[in-house]
């Protein structure tokens, strides 16, 4: 048996019906609109020969590909992209809402992550960035920045990053 291959009137979406299901009213997977599978396949003749010289071989390999191919084609079309854009574009704004993040800003400053002579720099920053969490760093800046020494009073330049996230 073979399939009828066609699109869905509304959101053209490609379809593959087995070939008994012609004339019989199904909703589409991709928009819900219902649809009547048309009696006749869509496709010529030629397209058919090579799933045929296939068959022997491995039918699955041939459709599990057309089917995944299929499902790729869902984000192409204009009507389902720009629907299922919009979709979770609400679920995170009520997120956003009840979390409540607002944006502040983290300044570390290198001199300020020296121990007994350790450098502890690097393990203050990463320490930091693990704790706000990769999707609410909003940016990172290197600062440099001037100071008195306290033991020799002279003045120094030293560097820092200042972190912009939401938390």
């Amino acid at each position: 048996m073979a399939d009828i291959i066609f699109n869905c009137p509304k959101c053209d979406q490609e379809l593959a019906v087995d070939s008994t299901g012609a004339g019989s009213e199904i909703n589409c997977p991709a928009c819900g609109e219902k649809i009547v599978i048309p009696s006749a396949p869509s496709r010529p003749p030629s397209a058919h020969i090579p799933t045929h010289e296939a068959h022997p071989v491995n039918p699955i390999a041939s459709s599990a590909a057309a089917k995944i191919e299929k499902h790729l084609k869902v984000p192409v079309h204009n009507k389902p992209s720009e629907s299922l854009i919009e979709k979770p574009l609400v679920p995170l704004e009520v997120a956003a809402k009840e979390t409540d993040k607002k944006m502040r800003v983290k300044t570390i400053r290198h001199t300020d992550c020296i121990e007994v002579g350790h450098d502890k720099f690097d393990e203050v920053v990463t320490n930091f960035l693990q704790k706000v969490g990769e999707a609410n760093v909003i940016s990172i800046n290197s600062l440099t920045y001037t100071h008195i020494d306290i033991g020799s009073q002279k003045l120094l330049t030293d560097y820092a990053v200042l972190v912009v996230y939401r938390g």
